[in-house]
Protein backbone atom coordinates (compact mmCIF):
# COMPACT_ATOMS: atom_id res chain seq x y z
CA UNK A 1 0.00 0.00 0.00
CA UNK A 2 1.25 3.45 -1.10
CA UNK A 3 0.82 6.51 0.89
CA UNK A 4 0.77 9.63 -0.13
CA UNK A 5 3.17 12.42 1.20
CA UNK A 6 2.27 14.69 3.31
CA UNK A 7 2.68 18.56 1.35
CA UNK A 8 4.93 20.62 3.19
CA UNK A 9 3.04 23.71 4.04
CA UNK A 10 4.20 27.01 2.26
CA UNK A 11 5.61 29.68 4.23
CA UNK A 12 3.30 33.06 3.79
CA UNK A 13 5.27 34.74 1.51
CA UNK A 14 5.85 32.25 -0.84
CA UNK A 15 1.61 31.05 -0.93
CA UNK A 16 0.82 34.59 -1.20
CA UNK A 17 3.34 35.07 -4.44
CA UNK A 18 2.16 31.14 -5.68
CA UNK A 19 -1.67 33.44 -5.36
CA UNK A 20 -0.37 36.13 -7.63
CA UNK A 21 0.93 33.56 -9.99
CA UNK A 22 -2.37 32.22 -10.41
CA UNK A 23 -4.29 35.29 -10.50
CA UNK A 24 -2.08 36.56 -13.47
CA UNK A 25 -2.42 33.27 -15.38
CA UNK A 26 -6.32 33.07 -14.94
CA UNK A 27 -6.44 36.85 -16.22
CA UNK A 28 -3.65 36.05 -19.11
CA UNK A 29 -6.53 33.25 -20.06
CA UNK A 30 -9.54 35.50 -19.55
CA UNK A 31 -8.10 37.69 -21.83
CA UNK A 32 -7.44 35.55 -24.48
CA UNK A 33 -10.23 33.79 -24.53
CA UNK A 34 -12.10 36.68 -24.81
CA UNK A 35 -10.19 38.13 -27.54
CA UNK A 36 -10.64 34.54 -29.55
CA UNK A 37 -14.60 35.20 -28.73
CA UNK A 38 -14.30 38.26 -30.16
CA UNK A 39 -12.57 37.34 -33.18
CA UNK A 40 -15.28 34.88 -33.56
CA UNK A 41 -17.64 36.71 -33.51
CA UNK A 42 -16.09 38.90 -36.46
CA UNK A 43 -15.69 36.47 -38.53
CA UNK A 44 -19.21 35.12 -37.93
CA UNK A 45 -20.97 38.44 -38.78
CA UNK A 46 -18.94 38.88 -42.08
CA UNK A 47 -20.47 35.54 -42.52
CA UNK A 48 -23.48 36.33 -42.02
CA UNK A 49 -23.32 39.58 -43.87
CA UNK A 50 -21.55 37.50 -46.77
CA UNK A 51 -24.42 35.20 -47.21
CA UNK A 52 -26.99 37.87 -47.11
CA UNK A 53 -25.33 39.82 -49.86
CA UNK A 54 -25.24 36.47 -51.64
CA UNK A 55 -29.15 35.75 -50.99
CA UNK A 56 -29.78 39.01 -52.49
CA UNK A 57 -27.82 38.95 -55.32
CA UNK A 58 -29.49 36.03 -56.19
CA UNK A 59 -33.11 37.01 -56.02
CA UNK A 60 -32.40 40.21 -57.52
CA UNK A 61 -31.12 37.50 -60.27
CA UNK A 62 -33.80 35.60 -60.36
CA UNK A 63 -36.35 38.59 -60.32
CA UNK A 64 -34.54 39.93 -63.50
CA UNK A 65 -34.50 36.59 -65.20
CA UNK A 66 -38.77 36.17 -64.60
CA UNK A 67 -38.92 39.88 -65.86
CA UNK A 68 -36.80 39.33 -69.14
CA UNK A 69 -38.16 35.96 -70.09
CA UNK A 70 -41.93 36.20 -69.06
CA UNK A 71 -41.31 33.02 -66.48
CA UNK A 72 -42.32 33.09 -63.12
CA UNK A 73 -39.87 32.25 -60.38
CA UNK A 74 -41.39 28.61 -59.99
CA UNK A 75 -41.26 27.91 -63.47
CA UNK A 76 -37.65 28.89 -64.54
CA UNK A 77 -36.64 25.32 -64.19
CA UNK A 78 -38.26 24.01 -67.22
CA UNK A 79 -36.71 27.45 -69.15
CA UNK A 80 -34.48 25.58 -71.16
CA UNK A 81 -36.90 22.95 -71.72
CA UNK A 82 -38.88 26.05 -73.38
CA UNK A 83 -36.41 27.79 -74.58
CA UNK A 84 -35.64 24.62 -76.65
CA UNK A 85 -38.76 24.13 -78.17
CA UNK A 86 -39.43 27.85 -79.01
CA UNK A 87 -35.81 27.60 -81.22
CA UNK A 88 -37.56 24.21 -82.95
CA UNK A 89 -40.93 26.30 -83.55
CA UNK A 90 -38.97 28.77 -84.82
CA UNK A 91 -36.52 26.39 -87.45
CA UNK A 92 -39.58 24.88 -88.41
CA UNK A 93 -41.38 27.93 -89.76
CA UNK A 94 -37.71 29.20 -91.10
CA UNK A 95 -37.38 26.08 -93.00
CA UNK A 96 -40.79 26.39 -94.44
CA UNK A 97 -40.66 29.54 -95.68
CA UNK A 98 -36.88 29.08 -97.14
CA UNK A 99 -38.50 26.26 -99.03
CA UNK A 100 -41.14 28.10 -100.48
CA UNK A 101 -38.60 30.99 -101.69
CA UNK A 102 -36.29 27.89 -103.37
CA UNK A 103 -38.53 27.01 -105.32
CA UNK A 104 -39.26 30.64 -106.60
CA UNK A 105 -35.72 30.68 -107.74
CA UNK A 106 -35.71 28.38 -110.43
CA UNK A 107 -33.77 29.63 -113.78
CA UNK A 108 -33.93 33.13 -111.97
CA UNK A 109 -31.04 33.12 -108.69
CA UNK A 110 -28.62 30.39 -107.66
CA UNK A 111 -30.13 28.75 -104.95
CA UNK A 112 -27.08 27.49 -103.30
CA UNK A 113 -26.02 29.96 -100.27
CA UNK A 114 -30.02 29.49 -99.18
CA UNK A 115 -29.96 25.66 -99.77
CA UNK A 116 -26.93 25.24 -97.52
CA UNK A 117 -27.98 27.08 -94.79
CA UNK A 118 -31.45 24.98 -94.88
CA UNK A 119 -29.32 22.20 -94.83
CA UNK A 120 -27.53 23.10 -92.23
CA UNK A 121 -30.62 23.98 -89.94
CA UNK A 122 -32.85 20.64 -91.48
CA UNK A 123 -30.96 18.59 -88.04
CA UNK A 124 -31.91 21.09 -85.54
CA UNK A 125 -33.44 18.64 -83.43
CA UNK A 126 -29.87 17.02 -83.25
CA UNK A 127 -28.05 20.71 -82.29
CA UNK A 128 -28.07 22.04 -79.10
CA UNK A 129 -30.27 25.15 -78.43
CA UNK A 130 -27.86 28.14 -79.29
CA UNK A 131 -26.28 26.90 -82.21
CA UNK A 132 -30.42 26.33 -83.68
CA UNK A 133 -31.13 29.62 -82.94
CA UNK A 134 -27.64 30.61 -84.91
CA UNK A 135 -28.39 28.52 -87.43
CA UNK A 136 -32.09 29.86 -87.84
CA UNK A 137 -30.87 33.50 -87.83
CA UNK A 138 -28.46 32.51 -90.80
CA UNK A 139 -31.31 30.74 -92.91
CA UNK A 140 -33.58 33.91 -92.14
CA UNK A 141 -31.29 36.28 -93.75
CA UNK A 142 -30.29 34.49 -96.40
CA UNK A 143 -33.95 33.61 -97.44
CA UNK A 144 -34.05 37.15 -97.18
CA UNK A 145 -31.86 38.07 -99.45
CA UNK A 146 -32.84 35.48 -102.22
CA UNK A 147 -36.75 36.85 -101.50
CA UNK A 148 -34.58 40.25 -102.87
CA UNK A 149 -33.22 38.78 -105.71
CA UNK A 150 -36.19 37.14 -107.21
CA UNK A 151 -37.93 39.81 -106.79
CA UNK A 152 -35.37 41.99 -108.88
CA UNK A 153 -35.25 39.69 -111.74
CA UNK A 154 -39.36 39.47 -111.62
CA UNK A 155 -38.90 43.30 -112.13
CA UNK A 156 -36.48 43.23 -115.02
CA UNK A 157 -38.13 40.27 -116.42
CA UNK A 158 -41.34 42.12 -116.68
CA UNK A 159 -40.28 45.81 -118.36
CA UNK A 160 -38.17 43.82 -120.62
CA UNK A 161 -41.19 41.92 -121.83
CA UNK A 162 -43.12 45.31 -121.78
CA UNK A 163 -40.43 46.94 -123.68
CA UNK A 164 -40.78 43.80 -126.25
CA UNK A 165 -43.91 44.43 -126.61
CA UNK A 166 -44.16 47.86 -127.01
CA UNK A 167 -41.81 47.35 -129.96
CA UNK A 168 -44.02 44.58 -131.59
CA UNK A 169 -46.97 47.19 -131.12
CA UNK A 170 -44.84 49.68 -133.03
CA UNK A 171 -43.46 47.33 -135.73
CA UNK A 172 -46.77 46.14 -136.56
CA UNK A 173 -48.30 49.69 -136.67
CA UNK A 174 -45.75 50.79 -138.95
CA UNK A 175 -46.16 47.56 -141.16
CA UNK A 176 -49.80 48.58 -141.34
CA UNK A 177 -49.60 52.09 -142.40
CA UNK A 178 -47.40 51.22 -145.05
CA UNK A 179 -49.52 48.62 -146.03
CA UNK A 180 -52.31 50.90 -146.16
CA UNK A 181 -50.19 54.11 -148.20
CA UNK A 182 -48.93 51.20 -150.42
CA UNK A 183 -52.65 50.27 -151.23
CA UNK A 184 -54.09 53.88 -151.00
CA UNK A 185 -51.02 54.79 -153.71
CA UNK A 186 -52.32 51.62 -155.71
CA UNK A 187 -55.42 52.39 -156.03
CA UNK A 188 -54.77 56.20 -157.10
CA UNK A 189 -52.28 54.68 -159.67
CA UNK A 190 -55.11 52.25 -161.11
CA UNK A 191 -57.66 55.26 -160.90
CA UNK A 192 -55.41 57.48 -162.97
CA UNK A 193 -54.63 54.58 -165.70
CA UNK A 194 -58.77 53.85 -165.89
CA UNK A 195 -59.09 57.93 -166.50
CA UNK A 196 -56.43 57.83 -169.12
CA UNK A 197 -57.77 55.06 -170.95
CA UNK A 198 -61.57 55.79 -170.74
CA UNK A 199 -63.41 56.96 -173.68
CA UNK A 200 -64.17 60.99 -172.97
CA UNK A 201 -67.14 61.69 -170.72
CA UNK A 202 -69.10 64.67 -170.89
CA UNK A 203 -66.10 66.60 -170.27
CA UNK A 204 -66.12 70.28 -169.04
CA UNK A 205 -65.46 72.40 -165.92
CA UNK A 206 -67.99 73.93 -165.02
CA UNK A 207 -70.10 72.39 -161.77
CA UNK A 208 -72.57 70.83 -163.82
CA UNK A 209 -70.56 69.10 -166.52
CA UNK A 210 -68.43 67.90 -163.04
CA UNK A 211 -70.80 66.24 -161.51
CA UNK A 212 -72.08 64.30 -164.93
CA UNK A 213 -68.91 63.33 -165.45
CA UNK A 214 -68.23 62.02 -161.79
CA UNK A 215 -71.22 60.65 -162.48
CA UNK A 216 -70.27 58.68 -165.34
CA UNK A 217 -67.22 57.64 -164.27
CA UNK A 218 -68.36 56.36 -160.35
CA UNK A 219 -70.80 54.00 -162.03
CA UNK A 220 -68.23 52.49 -164.45
CA UNK A 221 -65.49 52.44 -162.75
CA UNK A 222 -66.34 51.68 -159.35
CA UNK A 223 -70.07 50.41 -159.66
CA UNK A 224 -71.27 53.37 -157.32
CA UNK A 225 -75.26 53.85 -158.06
CA UNK A 226 -77.29 56.63 -157.77
CA UNK A 227 -77.19 56.31 -153.60
CA UNK A 228 -73.67 57.01 -153.68
CA UNK A 229 -73.46 59.42 -156.35
CA UNK A 230 -75.62 61.22 -153.99
CA UNK A 231 -73.44 61.19 -151.31
CA UNK A 232 -70.40 62.55 -153.18
CA UNK A 233 -72.75 65.58 -154.54
CA UNK A 234 -73.37 65.79 -150.95
CA UNK A 235 -69.68 65.70 -150.35
CA UNK A 236 -68.14 67.76 -153.06
CA UNK A 237 -70.81 70.41 -152.69
CA UNK A 238 -69.60 71.33 -148.99
CA UNK A 239 -65.73 71.21 -149.88
CA UNK A 240 -65.93 73.00 -153.05
CA UNK A 241 -69.20 73.44 -154.69
CA UNK A 242 -67.74 71.21 -157.50
CA UNK A 243 -65.55 74.36 -158.56
CA UNK A 244 -62.16 73.12 -160.58
CA UNK A 245 -60.45 76.17 -159.06
CA UNK A 246 -61.97 76.20 -155.70
CA UNK A 247 -58.94 76.62 -152.94
CA UNK A 248 -58.73 77.33 -149.22
CA UNK A 249 -55.83 78.59 -146.89
CA UNK A 250 -54.64 75.45 -145.63
CA UNK A 251 -53.76 74.59 -149.17
CA UNK A 252 -56.44 72.24 -150.28
CA UNK A 253 -57.04 72.01 -153.97
CA UNK A 254 -59.61 71.50 -156.68
CA UNK A 255 -63.20 69.47 -156.53
CA UNK A 256 -61.96 66.93 -154.12
CA UNK A 257 -59.97 69.90 -151.96
CA UNK A 258 -56.68 67.64 -151.99
CA UNK A 259 -53.91 68.66 -149.70
CA UNK A 260 -52.03 69.35 -151.03
CA UNK A 261 -53.42 69.82 -154.64
CA UNK A 262 -49.89 68.33 -156.44
CA UNK A 263 -51.00 65.02 -155.44
CA UNK A 264 -53.15 64.94 -157.95
CA UNK A 265 -50.62 64.65 -160.26
CA UNK A 266 -50.66 61.16 -160.00
CA UNK A 267 -54.12 61.34 -162.28
CA UNK A 268 -52.35 63.94 -164.93
CA UNK A 269 -50.51 66.17 -165.27
CA UNK A 270 -53.08 68.70 -165.75
CA UNK A 271 -54.62 68.02 -162.31
CA UNK A 272 -54.61 72.60 -162.14
CA UNK A 273 -56.87 73.17 -164.55
CA UNK A 274 -59.15 69.98 -165.55
CA UNK A 275 -62.09 68.70 -163.54
CA UNK A 276 -61.91 65.24 -164.83
CA UNK A 277 -58.48 64.92 -163.73
CA UNK A 278 -59.53 66.28 -160.05
CA UNK A 279 -62.85 63.86 -160.19
CA UNK A 280 -60.26 60.65 -161.19
CA UNK A 281 -58.08 61.01 -158.23
CA UNK A 282 -60.80 61.83 -155.92
CA UNK A 283 -62.77 59.26 -156.65
CA UNK A 284 -59.92 57.09 -156.24
CA UNK A 285 -58.66 58.49 -153.07
CA UNK A 286 -62.29 58.11 -152.21
CA UNK A 287 -62.16 54.37 -152.38
CA UNK A 288 -58.98 53.77 -151.09
CA UNK A 289 -59.53 55.92 -147.84
CA UNK A 290 -63.24 55.05 -147.05
CA UNK A 291 -64.42 52.60 -149.59
CA UNK A 292 -67.65 54.11 -151.13
CA UNK A 293 -68.66 58.27 -151.27
CA UNK A 294 -71.06 57.61 -148.52
CA UNK A 295 -68.35 56.55 -146.58
CA UNK A 296 -66.74 59.49 -146.91
CA UNK A 297 -69.55 61.75 -145.83
CA UNK A 298 -70.56 59.66 -142.87
CA UNK A 299 -66.83 60.89 -141.80
CA UNK A 300 -66.71 64.28 -143.07
CA UNK A 301 -70.66 65.20 -141.43
CA UNK A 302 -68.77 63.65 -138.20
CA UNK A 303 -64.81 65.22 -138.30
CA UNK A 304 -65.72 67.90 -140.67
CA UNK A 305 -62.90 66.58 -142.61
CA UNK A 306 -62.56 63.42 -144.87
Amino acid sequence: MRFALPRSPLSPRRESGAHRKSTRSRKLLLGTGSALALAGLIVGVGAVAQASVDSSASIAATAQLSESTGLQHEQLSVYATIATKTAHQHAESTLSEAGEVIGSMADKVDSTPLATSVAALSDYKALETDAVIELTDQTQKATDAARTAVAEVDRVSAETAAAAAAESARVAAEAAAQEAAQAAAAESARAADAAVSAPAVAGGNSPAEAQATARAMASSQYGWGESEFSCLVQLWDKESGWSYTAYNPSGATGIPQALPGSKMATAGSDWATNATTQIAWGLGYIKAGYGSPCGAWAHSVANNWY
